[in-house]
């Protein structure tokens, strides 16, 4: 295995801006990896899964309400952020994230935060037009089509499930673990509204 002061610094800084995690669990990552780039993300992601898994019960009664307005005036979003206390509240990096977050809305349009979100008769509706299309295989083969069918609609409408636009290798989900992590504290995308200049209000619809 590789000595600590072996590992490329720019190998480290690869890493840190592709998971947000520290510098020396970067560089710790890579030297339990043998310098194997893939291997040490891996590293990182299961330690940062569990870190967050940890901490996702934790009460987040502070946070900021932040907003964006895109393409002169014609896209606009509103989005609560929660974490645990104020002082994480006021931290440059929370409210750092919490701008992509209304960047990524901006630019990705998701409709819903998780798929806890999504109407029951939503997905229903969109199981039935899978059914239709896996009609005629066999059933366990129409099962796993229709599921694979599912888990693609909610990469597209539930943001935490969305590729996040500055690494859609990453989820949105995966960047709240990451941050999760990085800053201590529990953290959680509450809600966000999505205004599209001249857009239909259901209402009209």
């Amino acid at each position: 295995m590789k000595a600590m002061t072996e590992i490329d610094p720019q190998l480290v800084k690869k890493l840190r801006e592709k998971t947000n995690a520290g510098m020396m669990d970067c560089k710790r990552a890579l030297v339990e990896a043998s310098g194997d780039f893939a291997k040490a993300e891996a590293i990182l992601r299961s330690k940062g899964i569990a870190s967050a898994s940890k901490r996702a019960s934790r009460a987040t009664k502070e946070g900021i309400i932040a907003s964006y307005i895109h393409q002169q005036g014609k896209v606009g979003v509103l989005v609560e952020v929660n974490c645990e206390t104020d002082f994480v509240a006021k931290n440059e990096n929370f409210r750092g994230f919490v701008k992509d977050i209304t960047l990524h809305i901006a630019a990705a349009h998701p409709l819903y935060v998780s798929r806890g979100d999504v109407p029951s008769n939503l997905i229903e509706a969109e199981r039935e037009i899978y059914k239709a299309q896996a009609k005629g295989k066999p059933e366990n083969v129409a099962e796993k089509i229709i599921d694979g069918k599912l888990d693609k609609f909610y990469s597209t409408v539930c943001l935490l499930e969305q590729g996040f636009i500055k690494n859609p290798d990453q989820t949105i989900g995966d960047l709240v673990k990451a941050k999760i992590t990085e800053l201590g504290e529990n953290i959680v995308i509450r809600r966000f509204t999505r205004y599209l200049m001249g857009e239909p209000l259901s209402s009209e619809l």
